[in-house]
């Protein structure tokens, strides 16, 4: 039998969508009808099919060894607890007795939740993948996702979605497709087994491709070719990238990994055409339906061009990769609508997705009763009741309801223009329009939470804690909010606390108190971020330790000695039909290349050239598959972007790389005295692009002192030594003023009775350069040094001096002046 063969009866239902809307409510806990082996599960997702009469099993030896003595076909089904599709073939099909009896009669049935094991969704979604290229089909993949395999769990045929009959379009259900499947393997075994052994062949060798090492240089191209890759893909009119011309009406998905590299490229690298594409996308999501106007957050993504009607599940990775974007839009640019987005997110995951012990909670289904979105939607009657006839009024001009409305179970709330342009059309304040509104839009939330609540999905996911620490430790420096710190803290905490196995590595999945399965490369990799966004945001140095043990365990579980770069799973790792190894962004960022990042970030604060070394490896191994798929490299070619603006490490150049000040790639660079000859190194960044004539601009000097040397602190203590100092001098009058020192650490040295006072590893000074107003359109030279006297336990070295001379810019009168550096002075706005 050929694979053709297998085409002529999966091939039309592989994408089957259904728009049938069961009656039937989820069957939570229905004492009467027996449980299955799920019964046994944490996973939310398991859990609702634990009543089913399929005799399911979960992923493990148990079932393998079945199917192998029983000598059956596997069923594997995958799907997660916000899928809709998931629910409506778990209700339609998985509920019912006469297909579960054929299931269980002639197949081995595995159910798996993909959020737990994305390894094996990995694996047969590519499985899916590659076997509808080799009958010629032209479906994709998604879930929930239906496979057929060996005993041995190859794979050999699939789908997504089937209905639990054959309907009059000549689309298949799945009773027909398990017969043909039974009546192949019972009739054809040898052919089918020969078949799963291409299928997981090739699978191989697209989740392990083979990387050319030897002749890729690492350069600005391959970052322009993603952004040129990603800015072709733009909707000009409606915002978002993935935009296909051809299906202009096709779903829109936020895309945070693209949209973060083009935000890096407008801040970083001053691309105008990347700050226009990101600022207008995040306009449209903050102002479309895919956001939730009373309760916060974002719905998973948007099922028209324009984000007026989204598929409405909420997912924590969303609004943990959302909420810095916003925020850094907000700081560039002032408009609160970017601010209230990413302030009401992070207040609706304290509220909804936060659990007592602080770890933060995977998802909110899309459907309540069956019904997609009801949740979220209302009527006009509903609001008026709610509201009153006069504010009702007011609120359906602002929020949508006198626009024509798509979605057939109620209006989906939105901006259509902004809240300025509302207020004048109303004839009324701004001001008073947003005070009239947050208390409306409160009394309708308090009224929307008496409806039946969507499913929350409980379980707590390393990784994605991972990303929303790291958003919560930005939100605490940005906004300067200490509940958002803590928040993040805590959550990290519970991590340390409840996430570790008892041999000190990594568990992946958390819920009602029991941590279980091996973490993966993303788990390590979002948490050691989020330990060092911890460490920028408070100066504590327990996070930045935290940060570099876990990154060894990454280190010793998942790096390829051989072809560099890390494995997905670790190497102690229960064996599959395949091992990967991949720098492409999904829905969360490509774990390689967040450890890229974490290492660049690691080699500036530690000042240990290793972690460099490390990074540029995992950049090399990746770099030719730019030629392949750019546009799935975003933040792969941040990390590119960092390592190469970024010197290497200060004690083996006698040069370094500054802020960028002007131009699109012009760097600052200070000529060291001596350069050799120091332990200490020092870069100052500027808050500006151009120095603002007659104003002060802020500077940050990010001082790197090598391991195991301190300096003094200033002011010293004690008195008697030398304090460290930052020195500016300038002929044109470029002077400094309101310098502030952070606090040292105590060092006890033996024959000093009291501990001294010193700084270590890395410190930032700030300061602020007042430029006179005659300046204004010049270019001007500045001297910068740093003062100080180094110790160690063994020897005091004599006071020395580092520095050198830049050339910095002044605005022209008028012009406008563009902020840098923004990581560096986000609490000194």
């Amino acid at each position: 039998m050929s694979l053709r063969t297998l085409r002529e009866f999966l091939s039309p239902s592989l994408m089957f969508l259904m728009a049938f809307f069961a009656t039937s409510t989820m069957l939570l806990q229905a004492e009467e009808k027996p449980t299955n082996r799920l019964a046994e599960e944490s996973s939310p997702y398991l859990l609702l099919h634990a009543h089913n009469p399929v005799d399911w099993y979960p992923w493990g030896p148990e079932a393998f060894a079945a199917a192998k003595e029983q000598n059956k076909p596997i069923f594997l089904s995958i799907g997660y607890s916000s899928c809709y599709w998931c629910h409506v073939m778990e209700r339609l099909v998985f509920e019912n007795e006469e297909i579960a009896a054929h299931m269980n009669e002639h197949f081995i049935n595995i159910k798996v939740d993909r959020e737990e094991r994305p390894d094996v969704d990995d694996i047969y979604m590519t499985s899916l993948i590659v076997y509808n290229q080799l009958i010629g089909s032209s479906a994709g993949g998604g879930w929930p996702l239906s496979m057929f395999l060996t005993p041995e769990g190859k794979p050999f045929a699939g789908g997504t979605y089937f209905p639990p009959q054959d309907m009059e379009d000549g689309r298949i259900g799945f009773p027909t497709v398990m017969d043909r499947v039974t009546g192949l393997w019972n009739e054809q075994e040898e052919a089918i087994r020969k078949n799963a052994d291409i299928v997981t062949q090739v699978v191989k060798r697209q989740m392990t491709p083979s990387l050319d090492l030897s002749a890729v240089e690492l350069d600005q191209k391959q970052i322009e070719t993603t952004l040129s890759a990603l800015k072709e893909s733009y909707d000009p009119e409606y915002g978002g990238i993935d935009f296909d011309p051809a299906r202009p009406d096709g779903p829109k998905f936020p895309t945070p990994a693209k949209l973060n590299l083009l935000q890096h490229a407008a801040e970083e690298l001053q691309d105008e055409r990347a700050k226009e594409i990101v600022l207008k996308t995040l306009t449209e999501i903050a102002r479309g339906g895919i956001r939730d106007h009373l309760g916060g957050g974002f719905h998973r993504y948007s099922t028209d061009r324009e984000w007026l009607v989204p598929h409405f599940e909420k997912m924590l990775y969303d609004q943990a990769q959302l909420v810095p974007m916003y925020l850094s839009a907000w700081e560039s640019t002032g408009d609160e609508l970017y601010r209230d987005a990413a302030v009401e997110t992070l207040e609706f995951v304290l509220r909804k997705m936060t659990d007592e012990q602080g770890g933060f909670y995977s998802a909110l289904d899309a459907e309540t009763e069956a019904v997609e979105g009801k949740y979220y939607v209302w009527s006009k009657d509903e609001i008026r009741e709610v509201l009153g006839e006069e504010s009702a009024k007011i609120f359906f001009e602002v929020y949508g309801l006198n626009e024509p409305n798509p979605f057939e179970h109620g209006y989906v709330l939105h901006l259509p223009t902004s809240l300025s342009a509302a207020a004048e059309k109303l004839e009324t304040e701004e001001l008073e329009l947003r005070k009239n509104l947050s208390r409306w839009k409160q009394q309708l939330l308090t009224q929307r939470q008496t409806r039946e609540q969507p499913l929350l999905d409980d379980k707590v996911l390393t990784s994605w804690n991972g990303l929303m620490i790291s958003a919560f430790a930005q939100a605490g420096r940005i906004l300067e909010e200490p509940r958002y710190t803590a928040a993040a803290a805590k959550a990290a905490r519970f991590i340390q606390q409840e996430m570790t196995a008892p041999d000190g590595h990594l568990l992946r999945t958390s819920r009602e108190g029991e941590a279980k399965l091996n973490a993966y490369l993303d788990d390590y990799a979002f948490y050691v971020a989020a330990l060092l966004e911890l460490y920028e945001t408070t100066g504590d140095d327990i996070w930045l330790t935290q940060a570099r043990q876990w990154n060894e365990r990454q280190i010793e579980r998942f790096w390829d000695d051989d072809a560099k770069g890390f494995f997905f799973t670790s190497h102690d790792h229960e064996a599959l039909i395949s091992k990967s190894k991949s720098a492409y962004d999904a829905v969360i960022p490509s774990g390689n290349s967040v450890s890229a990042l974490n290492l660049l970030q690691l080699a500036r604060l530690t000042n240990d050239a290793a972690y460099r070394e490390r990074a540029e490896a995992i950049l090399k191994v990746f770099a030719p598959v730019y030629e392949k798929s750019p546009r799935s490299l975003s933040t792969l070619s941040v990390a590119l972007s960092d390592f190469l603006n970024t010197p290497k490490s200060s004690s083996s150049n006698t040069t370094s790389s500054l802020g960028t000040v002007s131009g699109q790639h012009a760097l600052l660079t200070v000529a060291y005295q001596d350069d050799k000859k120091h332990p200490v190194k020092f870069r100052p960044f500027l808050n500006v692009k151009k120095l603002p004539p007659g104003k002060t601009a802020l500077v940050a000097v990010v001082v790197q002192i090598e391991e195991g040397w301190h300096i003094n602190t200033n002011p010293a203590e004690p008195d008697f030594f030398i304090p460290t100092e930052f020195k500016v001098e300038s002929e044109a009058g470029v002077t400094l003023k309101a310098v502030e020192y952070p606090k040292g650490k105590p060092f006890n040295l033996e024959g000093f009775d009291d501990p001294l006072m010193v700084y270590e590893n890395q410190v930032i000074i700030y300061g602020q350069l007042e430029v006179p107003e005659k300046l204004a359109g010049k270019s001007v030279k500045v001297r910068m040094d740093l003062k100080y006297q180094a110790c160690n336990y063994k020897m005091f070295k004599p006071a020395a001096a580092t520095g050198g001379t830049l050339t910095l810019s002044v605005a022209k009168k008028g012009e406008a002046i563009e902020p840098a550096n923004k990581k560096y002075f986000s609490k000194r706005r």
